[in-house]
């Protein structure tokens, strides 16, 4: 029993080993290491739609590894990698797409919903305050003076 269990955990552990995907590229320095790191969290996977390149492990997200990789040992700034990327996955790449009239909606559009919501919440609040409050100044002396004794005797029966 023992050995199946030693067996069982081993082999357990070495499948997790081997999904793994580690990427060994050799940076010039530092600092394109870090532009590297940057670039790779800023940019979603195609295929994954809710991970970055980074920590996706799908073949889609090595190979746009693999290409950032290229891009940067031929010296293409930031800005041209990702031009390139859009260019060919689209905007929906980049996790902070640029403002552009077809994106307008992504950015202002859910601001947009808020205001509008606040907006109807103000209107149903003021009509159900409306009607109450016009009651409460259509009432001639008289009869205040008989809902104020009506209000009293309903007080002292409770």
């Amino acid at each position: 029993m023992r050995r199946w269990l030693a067996a069982a955990v081993l082999g357990l552990s070495l499948a997790g080993v081997a999904k793994a995907a580690i990427d060994t590229y050799q940076f010039r320095d530092d600092a394109e290491r870090e532009r590297y790191q940057q670039l790779t969290k800023e940019l979603r996977c195609p295929k994954c739609q809710n991970q970055d390149i980074a920590d996706s492990n799908a073949p889609i997200a090595a190979d746009l590894r693999r290409e950032i990789f290229r891009m940067l040992g031929e010296g293409k700034s930031n800005q041209q990698i990702v031009d390139f990327m859009v260019d060919r996955y689209g905007d929906f790449v980049r996790y902070k797409p640029a403002l552009s009239g077809r994106t307008w909606l992504l950015w202002f559009g859910p601001g947009i919903l808020l205001a509008g919501g606040f907006v109807v919440l103000a209107v149903i609040v003021r009509r159900r305050r409306g009607p109450a409050t016009q009651a409460a100044q259509e009432l001639s002396v008289e009869e205040r003076e008989r809902l104020a004794k009506l209000l009293e005797k309903e007080q002292t029966h409770d």
